[in-house]
């Protein structure tokens, strides 16, 4: 007898769509018979400079223990978290990546009875986790292509458990200074949970721009989640954390699986937060690379989401979906965001300046190709 196995799915999951990663390298050669080694790819935020030289030393020291289990604890890692961040080991909760995190946050604290609020054109995970839970996701119309806070803050109802907020935004760029978080916190109840994505955070410099764990003293019911995919360079090894109060995190880690973050991990994240120059290169260069690509659509006539974070969302018109599949043509990836609700634009992620200029000679000839429209398509 044959079982339909889409109806034997829980409430939610048939309506769900995978989040859609960045096209990878290999796959792109294979498709168009191009050589991996000239393709460039801009479309995943990753770090342009490669690991750290500290981190694939511990990495390739791990290796000798791959027969064994992973510290399911992670305290060499969480040990150096606390002594980086000022907090206690028991305010850390490690996480597959920060994604890892955040889905197991909406478990812990959001079920079908409960609504979780978000911003128009923030990370897609958000309303992801939301509806594999049955949660209710009530996503808050942007302002200026960033979080509108004080409109997400009047949308609480009785029902709100969770807020996610990305800052900076992911795939926006944009941005809240440390007053508006503080103000924005401030309207926010205890019972309600505010969970501060960060993934971006070291991009940022300047006392104006909030620090999400020097707000955990006077804020209690927040979650701060971080990632060391970004400016620290291990996205291939997903490691991730929260750092909460110790209530949440015990609640946190109680539904967290365990191993869940393994052992080669473990040991380069636990390294790279030594490497304070890797740190500061991968700074200045993204700082360069912003301001080469602002340059280039300044020239070329484009609007862009002045961004905070390694990436920029460049708007190319109606000929979006035709301009992304030229540059692919030319051996460019970069990030169609229609799925986000911005149809017109694409997000690029900074990489070294010879990579940047590669994109932007593809993009021009792309706009100067005469490819049709979408309405004459």
């Amino acid at each position: 007898m044959a079982v339909d196995y889409q109806s034997l799915a829980v409430t939610g999951v048939q309506a769900l769509s995978p989040y859609q990663p960045g096209k990878p390298i290999d796959e792109l050669a294979r498709e168009l018979g191009l050589n991996p080694a000239d393709i460039v790819k801009l479309a995943s935020n990753e770090n342009p400079l490669g690991p750290s030289d500290v981190a694939l030393k511990a990495a390739q020291k791990a290796l000798s223990e791959l027969c064994l289990y992973p510290d399911g604890n992670g305290f060499d890692l969480k040990q150096a978290l606390a002594n980086r961040f000022g907090v206690k080991m028991d305010q850390i909760t490690l996480g597959n990546g920060s994604n890892d995190v955040l889905e197991v946050i909406a478990r812990c604290f959001a079920d079908r009875d409960a609504e979780v609020i978000y911003s128009q054109y923030a990370f897609a995970v958000y309303p992801l986790v939301t509806q594999a839970i049955g949660a209710k996701g009530v996503s808050v119309p942007a302002r200026d292509w960033g979080h509108d806070l004080d409109a997400m803050a009047a949308a609480l109802t009785d029902r709100t458990r969770l807020i996610f907020v990305a800052n900076p935004n992911n795939p926006t760029g944009t941005v809240h200074g440390a007053a508006a978080m503080d103000a924005f916190l401030e309207k926010i109840p205890a019972n309600v949970l505010v969970v501060l994505d960060e993934a971006y955070c070291e991009y940022l410099q300047g006392d104006e721009y909030p620090d999400g764990v020097k707000l955990l003293a006077r804020f209690p019911n927040l979650i701060v989640c971080r990632t060391f995919s970004k400016a620290w360079g291990l996205a291939a090894l997903r490691v991730g954390y929260s750092i909460s109060s110790a209530a949440i995190a015990d609640i946190l880690n109680r539904v967290r699986q365990p191993f869940n973050v393994d052992t080669v991990g473990l040991a380069a994240a636990t390294a790279v937060l030594a490497d304070e120059a890797y740190l500061e290169r991968s700074r200045e260069i993204n700082s360069a690379g912003l301001r080469q690509l602002e340059q280039a659509f300044d020239r070329l006539g484009l609007e862009y989401i002045p961004s905070a974070a390694n990436f920029i969302a460049v708007d190319v018109g109606e000929r979006a979906q035709d301009i992304y599949q030229a540059l692919l043509a030319k051996g460019v990836i970069v990030r169609p965001i229609g799925g986000y609700g911005m149809p017109h634009h694409l997000r690029v992620s900074v990489g070294l300046a010879e990579e940047n200029q590669q994109f932007i000679e593809a993009l021009e000839q792309s706009l100067s190709s005469g490819l049709p429209s979408e309405r004459e398509a």
